[in-house]
């Protein structure tokens, strides 16, 4: 691909108001919505397991020790963390694909 064919293609899209999937490679297209299921999954995956921390953390912690407390509370931390990485990683590939709504 010449260097200046994403810059004609979004030229086009902005001259022509055309959707981005129109413009790209397949390739391209292909990175986008890889995006997209990486996105998904992480932020499912992580609010699953910050569910689950902030069950032993403050719902169930009569029955898990101090350690696993601790654990489960760091936890809750760095899982809502992931899932913010995965919101943005998920708008990446939607704007990459030409989505409005994220």
């Amino acid at each position: 691909m010449p260097s200046n064919y994403l810059h004609e293609s979004r030229y086009k899209m902005l001259k022509y108001n055309t959707p981005a999937h129109n413009l790209l490679t397949p390739s391209q297209e292909k990175n986008f919505e890889q995006c997209l299921t990486i996105g998904n999954f992480l932020i499912a995956s992580s609010l699953f397991i910050m569910t689950i921390c902030i069950l032993v953390s403050f719902i169930f912690d009569h029955n898990f020790s101090l350690t696993s407390q601790v654990v489960a509370h760091v936890g809750t931390i760095v899982f809502a963390a992931i899932v913010k990485i995965g919101y943005v990683v998920r708008c990446i590939g939607a704007h990459g694909l030409g989505h409005n709504a994220y």
